[in-house]
């Protein structure tokens, strides 16, 4: 329904965000992350990307600072068991680079460190979007077209490299460009997706 709201600031904090557009209050449930990366005085311009959280009682907007941010809650909450409220927590403790590191690198531990999370909950969320990341994403973003002229080797990790940074929400343009700087010739696809997280945390 809402791809982003834009407008002037009129309250952020306490896991809130109010945002004035024309004269109309949107409130939005948002990370402590996003709280802090929408830091500054009443009145300066913000936009955050949305997402509308349907219930049976209730219709809550989501807040989200960037668009990796955006894509991680969705991705976190299709896990079975992993609400709104435990998706927030976790982008509240990890970015979403930081997240994508933990599902690849199984580090449950980490993950079970946001308030609210167990380490039953961090490992059902690894268990449901290793995969995904990692080997689904080639077929759910299209991205055997970017690799479509036969390629040396190599490539087709590549392929599902830039596949799954594009699930975590990056560019299809930034993903490729980082994934081709590195040796996909002898990199497994975890490696080259925690090499290219790295590099794409740094910008």
């Amino acid at each position: 329904m809402f791809y982003f709201i834009e407008g002037k600031k009129e309250f952020v904090g306490n896991g809130i965000a109010v945002i004035n557009c024309s004269g109309v209050g949107f409130r939005l449930l948002v990370s402590d992350r996003t709280v802090g990366k929408t830091a500054g005085e009443r009145g300066d311009a913000v936009k955050l990307y949305t997402y509308l959280h349907v219930r049976e009682d209730a219709l809550c907007l989501y807040g989200f600072y960037s668009l990796e941010e955006q894509s991680s809650f969705k991705l976190l909450i299709g896990v079975s068991g992993v609400g709104p409220k435990a998706a927030l927590s976790i982008l509240s403790t990890l970015s979403p680079e930081k997240l994508a590191m933990c599902i690849i690198g199984n580090d449950a531990k980490t993950i079970a460190t946001s308030p609210g999370v167990g380490v039953k909950t961090a490992h059902k969320i690894i268990l449901e979007l290793k995969d995904k990341i990692t080997k689904d994403a080639v077929t759910t973003t299209g991205a055997k077209e970017y690799f479509s002229v036969p390629a040396p080797a190599g490539e087709g990790k590549a392929a599902e490299a830039v596949s799954a940074l594009v699930v975590l929400g990056y560019a299809k343009a930034d993903a490729m460009s980082v994934v081709a700087g590195l040796d996909t010739e002898n990199l497994s696809v975890e490696e080259l997706i925690k090499q290219a997280l790295k590099h794409m945390s740094r910008r």
